[in-house]
């Protein structure tokens, strides 16, 4: 009986847990990134892997061993390409950089797209008016991105000129906020 009563309590708190948690995040503000909310009290990884719209870039991610990494404190601002993003790459390429042999040019094409620090795109472009047009940040992985205006689209170009536009900004983390990209940015090689 005392065991009966003992699981009974225990199931009681964890139904009033589990709905407490379940209505916290249902209260969250989310944005809709791949047909699935990401939500902002959980971290990139664990949004990214629900939309159905990154599975390359987790794919990748997985592969360079950068999951810890995207799962830390941070802040990060992140700007995660697409699959379709992807697609645009010459055939083969994702492909080959899948491979185990290529786990460290994978990672420094992956934090190439990383900033540290949280970047929302009010203060992005708040530093793009600040610098004139143009703001430099620099990368996780060493490198330059420069983020820029056309209208009221907000793009960044990498050290090879090539441009992504951001088709969705703001997706807020725990560790940090998304933006994402339709194309992958590369550094200088």
């Amino acid at each position: 009986m005392k065991t009966q009563k003992m699981l009974a309590t225990g199931l009681v708190a964890f139904g009033l847990f589990f709905s407490t948690a379940t209505f916290a995040q249902s209260e969250e503000k989310t944005v809709e990134v791949g047909g699935a909310p990401m939500y902002p009290s959980k971290n990139i990884v664990e949004n990214a892997v629900n939309s159905k719209d990154h599975t390359t870039l987790v794919a990748a991610v997985k592969a360079a061993d950068l999951v810890d990494v995207l799962m830390s404190d941070g802040p990060f601002t992140v700007f995660a390409p697409t699959n379709s993003a992807f697609d645009k790459l010459p055939k083969g390429t994702v492909e080959t950089l899948l491979k185990p042999e290529n786990k460290e040019m994978l990672a420094t094409i992956l934090t190439y797209h990383v900033a540290a620090g949280k970047w929302s795109a009010k203060d992005i472009m708040a530093a793009i008016k600040k610098g004139k047009g143009k703001y430099a940040f620099k990368t996780v992985s060493g490198g330059t991105l420069t983020a820029w205006m056309k209208g009221k689209d907000l793009y960044i170009t990498d050290e090879n000129g090539n441009s992504a536009k951001v088709t969705i900004a703001d997706v807020n983390q725990k560790n940090g906020v998304i933006h994402v990209i339709d194309s992958v940015v590369t550094p200088k090689a």
